[in-house]
């Protein structure tokens, strides 16, 4: 009877992944799924049988940069699935590069899967031993980004997510809160907890109760991100939109339960622009619970990203959204010049503000929040902190504190050679700042 041998080595497939966090996780998935088929992986083109990349649609310069990596994958491979977000839109892809051998859109692993065995048949033998209980992840070993449910149920004019992503679809929490207990039992020291809209939490599920080590708990942000704290791990708030819950994470920030961090995404301070981007508009509100927050929270750091040059941006509109950010004096601020998304409500609007225009405002505004940001930074000179490694090189560690999110705020900059790693927390005492960044020195005890 004849043998069958095994191939020389498994099916090689390349992954490019583009795009936001949430992004990172869907690829995090398909590697992991890959991988547990038999897989063999490659960040490179060269020698993989299948390329897929997993594409970014939000923007017209993010749609720009995907289309340009599948024109490079196809040409340096020539085999190619598209998914992503990017994927929503195939007669787009299609007509810039009929090559491609299939297209799906995003969060949609399955349709990934069968597109790659149509393509490249999984080998007979699966080894799921190959696959570490924690997942196949693109972020260090020591964080990871836990997506706790996809979609969104706002409408805001300029975004285009909810017709990529659909309405709001939450994850059980018991499976959010295993996945976590294997990311922390693997290695990470801090989980980044990312969605959509992450305060919507449970709002389609009705808040039911779901079971966690045998305990029933409610299915909300709060009780999410009290169980999450039970882990000896960083917990790290993203994307949470100021609903009237969120006054009940102050406390666990207060108790060192999570991180005294929260990235809010408020996008304006003038009313009627709020309200043309369909946004919440209670700017003066917003400030007020900001003041209480602080008042529960004193070591509380607050992000937030804005939009410069919406559609019919008055000068006097932008003046407001200066006065909105010196008065909040917010810790972490990203700012971005309105970019028209095909398919966006917002295109429709009137009175387009000129491209040089919403640079200049740009400028200002960063402008105006950098001094915000050397001030408050300034105060922490002289201040005791605990830092988590992220790279460790000959002649300086970078570090992050409990105010520094990886790849969007500041570092911690710690001079010197040191016996270090990266995830490793160490004590230090801050001796300098800068606009963004801070400079320290361990603490040796």
């Amino acid at each position: 009877m004849a043998t069958e041998h095994p191939p020389a080595h498994p099916p090689r497939i390349g992954f490019v992944s583009l795009g936001c966090p949430k992004a990172t996780v869907d690829s995090e998935h398909i590697l992991t799924r890959l991988r547990a088929e038999g897989y063999d992986l490659t960040p490179s083109y060269d020698g993989a049988e299948l390329v897929i990349v997993n594409t970014c649609g939000f923007i017209d310069a993010a749609v720009e940069e995907s289309l340009e990596v599948i024109g490079e994958a196809l040409a340096e491979n020539g085999r190619v699935l598209v998914t992503g977000c990017l994927g929503a839109r195939a007669d787009l892809i299609r007509a810039a590069h009929p090559q491609v051998l299939a297209i799906t859109g995003p969060h949609d692993l399955d349709a990934v899967m069968a597109a790659v065995h149509r393509e490249l048949p999984a080998p007979h033998d699966p080894f799921q031993s190959l696959v570490p209980p924690q997942g196949v992840r693109l972020t260090p070993r020591h964080y990871a980004y836990l997506k706790v449910s996809e979609g969104c149920n706002h409408r805001c004019a300029f975004c285009i997510i909810p017709s990529l992503r659909g309405d709001l679809v939450s994850r059980p929490l018991g499976e959010i809160l295993t996945e976590a207990e294997r990311l922390v039992e693997a290695g990470v020291r801090e989980l980044l907890v990312i969605a959509q809209d992450t305060s919507a939490y449970g709002l389609d599920l009705r808040y039911r109760p779901d079971f966690w080590k045998g305990r029933p708990l409610k299915s909300d942000l709060v009780t999410l991100a009290r169980s999450l704290g039970e882990l000896p791990a960083w917990v790290r708030m993203h994307y949470v939109y100021p609903y009237p819950h969120v006054d009940e994470l102050i406390p666990l920030m207060a108790d060192g339960v999570i991180l005294p961090y929260l990235d809010m995404p408020l996008q304006h301070g003038a009313e009627r622009v709020l309200k043309a981007m369909r946004r919440p508009a209670a700017a003066e509100r917003v400030l007020e619970r900001l003041e209480r927050w602080r008042g529960v929270c004193p070591d509380l750091v607050l992000r937030s990203t804005f939009i410069v040059g919406f559609p019919g941006e008055t000068h006097a509109e932008f003046e407001c959204l200066l006065d909105f950010i010196r008065a909040a004096r917010l810790d972490r601020v990203g700012c971005f010049p309105y970019s028209a998304v095909a398919g966006a409500a917002a295109n429709e609007l009137p009175d387009p503000v000129p491209e040089e225009v919403k640079q200049e405002r740009l400028a200002r505004f960063m402008e105006v929040q950098a001094a915000i940001s050397r001030d408050k930074l300034a105060l922490r000179i002289g201040q005791r902190l605990t830092v988590l490694v992220d790279e460790v090189d000959d002649d300086e560690v970078i570090a992050r504190s409990v105010g520094d999110a990886p790849e969007i705020d500041g570092v911690v900059v710690i001079p010197g050679a040191w016996e270090l790693d990266p995830g490793d927390f160490i004590e230090v005492v801050v001796t300098d700042s800068g606009d963004h960044d801070l400079w320290a020195e361990p603490v040796e005890d």
